[in-house]
């Protein structure tokens, strides 16, 4: 298997997932440690059909890798010739390393060879590649990144756009917030969506003059769309999307993940403190377990690039294995219940109406 240069055929209820063998800060290692583990049982039982995994990447640096972990039969190698660095400028990924590991595994994507690609890569360099190769939905003008935040009550926000697009215009929010509530009600099983604009304040007369006009055009649509939130909404109960720009989101995000690890080290500082403290924590052991997996960004690593005419799902750059499995979850999840078709169709329907 891993001397094949493309996918394999499909099956009905298949999953075909490839994953870019150098994107990430502990690739290709991470990566493949992370295959080794969704080849187990245990991940693909949460799925209805086979699933295929495969890894892209200069052969000469992933085949030992697979060798080593013995998994060599089990994953499909896919040849590229060029790397794409973190530093590397989205325009020259773009134009200059056209045998990249991005490249050919978004161009597969395109020819149907495999369902989707996963990168823990150069964000810029994989939205720009996957953007010209995919192309955009119909109705759609830039593709955004769309990230789960854990919420309340064991309650899921989908954030958009996560960083993507620093500068917005209207139209651009509008489309993010059809996008949006057609992935949660595609992945989530929500009829009606919460939709809300992020602002500095709940009031209508706050926010720049793009967030005003955006909430006067998402009170026209025929989305559930509740007004401006604000940055306590995200983790909240009341609100199941929230729209803004690349730019606010992304400092959004990074923040409560750092508000998370700050969290859980001081946690575990105080009750490492002294010896009532140590017995205090040992009691609450499982509680304390819980707190951790639930505040882990890994556990929620995986976010789709909304938009495009094929499956694309962006990994935290600094994603450890189990990390890195949680987004290849995500793209598993979308191709099982087709998500691409589920949203064009739902946008279709939203822009006509």
């Amino acid at each position: 298997m891993s001397e094949s240069g493309s996918g394999t055929a499909r099956n009905d209820n298949s999953v075909r997932i490839l994953v870019d063998g150098h994107g990430g800060d502990a690739a290709p290692k991470m990566v493949l440690d992370a295959l080794v583990m969704a080849l187990s049982s245990t991940f693909s039982s949460r799925f209805s059909g086979p699933i295929t995994l495969g890894v892209v990447g200069q052969e000469s640096v992933i085949r030992p890798l697979l060798q080593a972990r013995g998994i060599e039969k089990r994953v499909c190698l896919v040849a590229a010739t060029e790397v794409i660095g973190m530093c590397d400028s989205p325009s020259h990924a773009l134009r200059r390393k056209k045998g990249s590991s991005i490249h050919v595994g978004a161009a597969m994507v395109r020819d149907g060879q495999w369902d989707a690609l996963v990168s823990a890569g150069n964000t810029g360099a994989l939205m720009a590649i996957s953007k010209i190769i995919l192309r955009m939905l119909p109705g759609i003008d830039r593709p955004a990144i769309a990230s789960i935040v854990p919420a309340i009550h064991h309650g899921r926000t989908l954030m958009l756009d996560a960083g993507a697009n620093s500068e917005c215009t209207s139209n651009h929010l509008v489309q993010f917030a059809i996008m949006g509530a057609c992935y949660m009600q595609a992945a989530e099983g929500i009829e009606r969506p919460r939709v809300g604009l992020l602002n500095i304040g709940s009031e209508d007369i706050k926010g720049t003059d793009v967030i005003k006009l955006t909430s006067a055009k998402l009170a026209e649509t025929e989305l559930n769309y509740i007004g401006n939130v604000e940055g306590t909404d995200l983790t909240g109960n009341d609100v199941d999307v929230v729209v803004c720009d690349g730019f606010v989101g992304n400092v959004a995000l990074k923040t409560m993940e750092g508000t998370a690890a700050f969290l859980a080290d001081s946690i575990k500082s105080e009750l490492t403190s002294g010896v009532l403290s140590k017995a205090g924590a040992l009691l609450a052991r499982s509680a304390l377990k819980r707190f951790k997996d639930k505040v882990n960004p890994g556990k929620y690593n995986g976010a789709p690039l909304l938009g495009l005419n094929g499956i694309v799902v962006k990994s935290h750059g600094g994603a450890d294995a189990d990390g890195f499995v949680s987004a290849i979850a995500v793209a598993c999840k979308e191709v099982s219940e087709n998500l691409t078709d589920r949203i064009t169709e739902s946008v279709q329907e939203l822009i006509e109406s």
